[in-house]
């Protein structure tokens, strides 16, 4: 893939700035989707890989918000041991990164693999960015319009490390990694969640209405992905 104009590039820079002024914070996600979608993405997903293990760090859709979750929910359920990028991604050595066309993995898939993740949710177009460093590998997904649209490969190469630099720096914050995502408030009632804890005990804790925790609630699973409470849980056991 060669690169090519990409429009808003002065947007992009400007926004690429400010994801390296918020890295490792909980205002970062709302600086970095806008520079997927100045690439001309039409989706973003962002996985985290280890020998037997995946995590959804972050899912955006910019055209359907519903996919994101669905086809994160399938993947972590297990269908992740049968991407091709999964183990390429785990044979990299730290420090290294590696731009993926879809079209390049089709033949290692299975037929109902490529089905179910490509051809019926109408993603055959996409470029993995594979990046691995001291803590994390990930595979940072642009899904385009229509296959073959691509957008500029060094755009897509920096959003890959800025995303491997923010998650890395949160990597140690004491909670699972996949909330690292989470505002602060998001990440809160996601960890009581985890806790056993009711809605109305979360609600007292924080200080807010029942109907807040809902609100709080539904954001996370959108950053994150899923649409359960026990996709939430095998997520942060994962």
């Amino acid at each position: 893939m060669k690169d090519k104009p990409t429009p808003g590039m002065d947007d992009l820079l400007a926004g690429i700035d400010t994801c390296l002024a918020l890295t490792g914070r909980d205002a970062w996600t709302d600086a970095f989707v806008p520079c997927v979608a100045a690439t001309g993405a039409a989706q973003v997903m962002v996985f985290s890989y280890r020998a037997d293990s995946a995590a959804c760090l972050l899912s955006r859709n910019f055209r359907s918000a519903a996919l994101g979750p669905r086809l994160a929910e399938d993947y972590l359920g297990g269908w992740f041991r049968q991407d091709p990028l999964f183990h390429r991604a785990l044979a990299l050595e730290t420090g290294t990164l590696e731009v993926v066309e879809s079209g390049a993995v089709f033949g290692g898939m299975t037929g109902e693999y490529r089905a179910r993740f490509y051809a019926r949710p109408g993603l055959d177009g996409k470029t993995a960015v594979l990046v691995r460093g001291p803590a994390l590998c990930l595979a940072v997904n642009f899904y385009w319009p229509e296959a073959g649209d691509g957008g500029a490969e060094t755009a897509i190469r920096v959003l890959a490390r800025l995303a491997l630099l923010h998650f890395e720096a949160r990597a140690e914050c004491g909670y699972p990694a996949p909330l690292a995502v989470l505002s602060e408030r998001e990440r809160d009632v996601c960890l009581g969640i985890l806790s056993g804890k009711k809605a109305e005990v979360i609600a007292g804790e924080l200080g807010v209405a029942v109907s807040t925790i809902a609100t709080y609630r539904t954001r996370a699973y959108e950053k994150l992905g899923i649409s359960s409470r026990g996709s939430l849980f095998a997520l942060c056991r994962a």
